[in-house]
């Protein structure tokens, strides 16, 4: 059964100025956590409004891959899958997705999953909180590896490029 969209719109309004808010925040003040704990009221929304079984799936896993930055960030672990994993590229829901530091690879993650929920659901309101999810995803990658994040803005216009 459809969520009730009485007042989605207003939750939908209000995570995104947070989202904004904590990005703008966060980038001042050289604070990824801010950007990360500013994503949480759009994601835990996102859990709630999805229905279908692809897309609840996503939403869960954006969920838990969002908690996990969060302890990356607060304990300082660094970890570079690349080298633990002897590639540079790994194939996730449809998009070759560069790999590095573990750090970046959680707010790569959720950037697939909220095109994922874009994609597979209908509501309008899902929609919206993928779309913050998205770009505040995107600013999150920026915040700890600028350089990181113009090699993804690249792979993802050849990847799209590549599509069309």
């Amino acid at each position: 059964m459809a969520k009730p969209t009485k007042n989605a719109a207003i939750i939908c309004t209000i995570v995104s100025i947070i989202a904004l808010i904590g990005i703008i925040i966060g980038l001042t003040k050289d604070s990824t956590l801010i950007i990360v704990l500013s994503l949480l009221p759009a994601t835990a929304y996102e859990v709630y409004r999805t229905e279908g079984d692809s897309t609840r799936t996503s939403s869960i896993i954006l969920l838990v891959v969002l908690i996990a930055e969060i302890i990356l960030i607060l304990f300082n672990i660094n970890f570079n899958l690349a080298e633990y994993l002897d590639t540079t590229e790994k194939y996730i829901g449809g998009y070759w997705v560069p790999l590095g530091e573990i750090t970046v690879l959680g707010p790569t993650i959720m950037a697939v999953l909220s095109v994922i929920l874009f994609v597979r659901t209908r509501g309008i309101y899902t929609r919206w909180l993928a779309a913050v999810i998205f770009f505040t995803s995107f600013a999150i990658i920026y915040s700890v590896s600028p350089q990181m994040f113009g090699e993804l803005i690249k792979n993802a216009l050849q990847q799209g490029l590549g599509r069309l």
